[in-house]
């Protein structure tokens, strides 16, 4: 009887540790407010290599301009993703291998994306250029981190000006954004 108690317990407080780890887990997978994820993604498309045009500043990028980052298919069916930047400081090229698997779906721009073995951060493409896939707006699971990225090291002012602006009515701080120097 006295085991059975005990056995019983024991259930229980890993069952509340197993609830807890989930919710750490995934935690960083969510969507922030306003936000939505555009649909008709299509990754074939999306794949390739891409330049940061501006960010929000985060620890991991500190410093580092001519960053890109680069897609391609895994063999497990996700993605995987390349950042490389230049620290001027350092006099070094900097890299970080991930790799990223759709949340809801292939067609919805909603990944979640891992630098660090099992914590996985939320990769929202919320805006794009659904033609030509030259341009995108792409945020975190909250609304810290935001990025421009575009398929050439430069953009035209008026296009930079419109997702700048997009992102503010949204609610991202684009009064904080760096612009990262690709020369």
């Amino acid at each position: 009887m006295q085991l059975n108690r005990w056995a019983s317990k024991v259930e229980s407080e890993m069952r509340n540790v197993s609830i807890v780890l989930i919710l750490v887990l995934n935690g960083c997978v969510g969507i922030p407010e306003n936000v939505k994820p555009v649909d008709n993604f299509r990754i074939e498309k999306y794949l390739g290599k891409w330049y940061e045009i501006a960010r929000l500043d985060h620890s991991f990028e500190r410093g580092l301009t001519r960053v890109t980052a680069n897609y391609s298919l895994r063999d497990d069916g996700g993605v995987r993703v390349l950042n490389r930047g230049y620290s001027e400081k350092e006099k070094i090229w900097k890299e970080a291998e991930g790799k990223a698997y759709f949340v809801q779906g292939t067609n919805i721009g909603y990944l979640k994306v891992s630098f660090f073995g099992p914590f996985y951060g939320s990769y929202i493409v919320f805006d794009l250029d659904r033609e030509n896939y030259q341009y995108s707006l792409v945020c975190g699971p909250d609304k810290s981190y935001l990025w421009i990225l575009a398929r050439n090291p430069e953009i035209k002012k008026e296009l930079k000006d419109t997702l700048i602006t997009k992102a503010a009515t949204m609610g991202f701080d684009t009064s904080k954004l760096i612009f990262v120097d690709h020369h």
